[in-house]
C-alpha cells in the first residue's frame, strides 16, 4: 500500500466524502497513522486527524487505496481492514495491545471492555481499556465500536457523530456485508 509518495518520514492525507460523512485519512511510509470517523463535515473530519495534518501533504494519491478499502466498508461491502498496515506511533505499551485485541473481534460482535483488557493482559484495567478505545487513532480500522460496557449497552464513542454511528456500523456488519475491520 505505500505509495512512491510518501516516502522517508513524510506524512500524507486526503478527506473524502463517503457514504456515512466525511472520514478523513493520514498515513505515513509504514501505513495508517489516523483515520477519522465518519464526520458530519470537512473541518471535523481533518480536525480529527489531529495536529500532525500540518506536517502532511494532501496526496489523494498516496492515501488511495486506503480510503478505497474504507468506503468500500462504509458501504457494506465485505472488507478486510485488518489487513491494512497501521502506524500508531504514540500511546503506552498497554494501549498498543489494546488496540491488537480489539482487531481480533470479529464484525457484527462485541466483547467487553472486561475483555479488552483482560486480551491486553491486563484483567483488572477495565478503564485503561476503556481509555485505549477513547484514544484510539484508527476507528475503524481498530474496530472500537466493538466494545461495550459489561451489560452490553453502548458507551464512549466518540467524534462528533457517537454512539448512533457506533450502532449504526454493528448493524451494519451484522447484516452480513462486512467481514472484519
Amino acid at each position: 500500500m505505500e505509495s512512491e509518495t510518501v516516502a522517508g518520514n513524510s506524512l500524507a492525507y486526503d478527506v473524502v466524502e463517503l457514504a456515512l460523512g466525511w472520514v478523513g485519512i493520514l498515513v505515513s511510509p509504514r501505513g495508517l497513522r489516523r483515520t477519522s470517523l465518519p464526520e458530519p463535515s470537512v473541518e471535523a473530519a481533518m480536525s480529527a486527524l489531529g495536529p500532525e495534518i500540518g506536517q502532511a501533504a494532501h496526496d489523494p494519491g498516496a492515501v488511495g487505496p486506503y480510503m478505497s478499502k474504507i468506503a468500500s466498508y462504509l458501504s457494506g461491502e465485505a472488507v478486510d481492514l485488518t489487513r491494512l498496515p497501521v502506524d500508531p506511533h504514540r500511546g503506552t505499551d498497554f494501549f498498543h495491545r489494546a488496540w491488537a485485541a480489539c482487531r481480533t473481534i470479529p464484525a457484527g460482535e462485541t466483547r467487553t471492555y472486561a475483555w479488552l483488557a483482560e486480551a491486553a493482559g491486563r484483567p483488572r484495567a477495565v478503564r485503561a481499556a476503556g481509555q485505549a478505545m477513547a484514544r484510539n487513532p484508527l476507528p475503524l480500522v481498530v474496530p472500537c465500536h466493538r466494545v461495550v460496557g459489561s451489560d452490553g449497552g453502548l458507551h464512549g464513542f466518540g467524534g462528533s457523530v457517537g454512539l448512533p454511528l457506533k450502532r449504526r456500523l454493528l448493524e451494519l456488519e451484522r447484516r452480513g456485508g462486512v467481514v472484519a475491520a
